[in-house]
């Protein structure tokens, strides 16, 4: 009886002690840490705080200013990753400059990246305007990016059957980077970043993309590679559409076509861009499934810094593995401004860096730009132009003229 009482205890404090040491173990696992996301988006070679087209400084714009704010916002962030959303290579005479009137050499870094190489960019996503100077020179600027280039939706016109055509461009990427929660542990997280094109370009660009690539809708696109990367590990996706949101219902090869890769389960967050709006703000009340406290599409956190870098995008997460997978607990999206309007006073200085790593494509661009191209002996004006000929028209119908006469010679 005796050794019958004594095995029952022993059961019964065995199983207190696998009890206690699952519990123990489970509470050991569980974890959790904060990641913020920053994105830029529709520089237009706008890198410097400076309106060439006025030739005059300005503080309503520029990454040199934008680059203030992200490094404050990574100080207040252990956990960060800093992404471009495109329309970066063309927009303004530098990025003429450095595409026509001096063409980058073999072996030369595109200013652009010479700037955002120092500035620890994680990834980014090609724009419709990449594709203006043409595919040549957009791979040679993209290879002197010491971050890697993301898009799926671009494929090479090679005239396969639908569903093995070649990507154009890497269409995702898997980085692993470690994390540190609030108590110094770190964790290793597995994310997917994955980028989308309007399919637009086929008609803007035509003449440089047609028999070369082909553009497929981005929705779809989505639906096939956003569970590729789940199933290829990815624990976090984040995808980067060089697109916008339109209020109404979405159709097949959308030009803006955020809210319908919002739909799609297993995109973590969404950082977009191309209309040069701002969300979250007040212009996007009452468009459907948007919540601009939260700053979310259907529940999914999204950001659009604006353009030119005028402002940063800023997306906030709170991460945990509590059911045993890393997931979004928590979301809040913002944007930064890097010029108060109602104050009408800069908010951001400019980062030295940036003028002093162009500062030589900077003074070749300014004297490109106040090249004398003609002389004129009597005023240009248009003054009155609604009662007489306006010679500030004429002037550009004249050379209108010219250029297409000697375009037709010897047809």
């Amino acid at each position: 009886m005796k050794t019958a009482l004594k095995f029952a205890a022993l059961a019964f404090s065995t199983t207190q002690i696998f009890a206690l040491a699952g519990f123990t173990a489970s509470t050991a696992l569980a974890a959790e840490f904060k990641l913020r996301l920053l994105e830029t988006t529709d520089l237009h070679m706008n890198l410097l705080s400076y309106d060439y087209y006025q030739d005059k400084a300005t503080d309503q714009y520029g990454l040199s200013r934008a680059a203030t704010l992200i490094k404050a916002a990574r100080a207040e962030a252990p956990n960060s990753l800093l992404f471009d959303n495109g329309d970066l290579l063309q927009g303004n005479p530098l990025g003429d400059y450095v595409a026509k009137v001096k063409p980058l050499k073999a072996g030369e870094v595109h200013p652009a990246y010479k700037v955002m190489n120092q500035m620890g960019y994680d990834a980014a996503n090609l724009g419709n305007h990449e594709f203006n100077y043409g595919l040549p020179f957009l791979r040679q600027a993209i290879a002197t990016a010491n971050f890697p280039y993301v898009n799926a939706n671009v494929f090479l016109d090679e005239k396969k059957p639908a569903g093995q055509e070649t990507h154009a461009f890497t269409p995702y990427v898997m980085l692993e980077r470690q994390f540190a929660d609030a108590q110094g542990t770190r964790h290793s997280l597995k994310i997917g970043v994955i980028g989308f094109v309007p399919p637009q370009i086929m008609q803007w660009d035509k003449a440089a993309l047609e028999g070369r690539v082909i553009a497929k809708d981005m929705v779809e696109v989505a639906k096939k590679y956003v569970p590729e990367m789940r199933a290829k590990g990815a624990q976090l996706v984040i995808a980067i559409p060089h697109s916008g949101i339109d209020r109404a219902v979405i159709g097949s090869m959308a030009e803006n076509g955020v809210s319908g890769l919002a739909d799609i389960p297993g995109i973590d967050a969404i950082l977009f861009g191309h209309s040069h709006a701002e969300f979250p703000s007040k212009a996007f009340a009452g468009f459907p499934k948007v919540n601009i406290e939260k700053g979310s599409i259907n529940g999914i956190p999204a950001v659009m810094p604006g353009r030119w870098g005028d402002h940063l995008g800023v997306i906030d997460l709170t991460l945990n593995n509590d059911s045993g997978a890393w997931k979004v607990a928590a979301a809040q999206a913002s944007i930064r401004p890097i010029f108060d309007r109602e104050a009408k006073k800069s908010i951001a200085a400019e980062d030295a860096m940036v003028e002093r790593t162009v500062a030589a494509e900077h003074a070749g661009t300014l004297e490109y730009v106040r090249n004398k191209v003609a002389f004129s002996s009597a005023p240009i004006y248009s003054y009155f132009a609604l009662v007489e000929d306006d010679p500030s028209v004429q002037i550009v119908s004249n050379a209108q003229i010219a250029y297409v006469k000697r375009a037709l010679v010897g047809t």
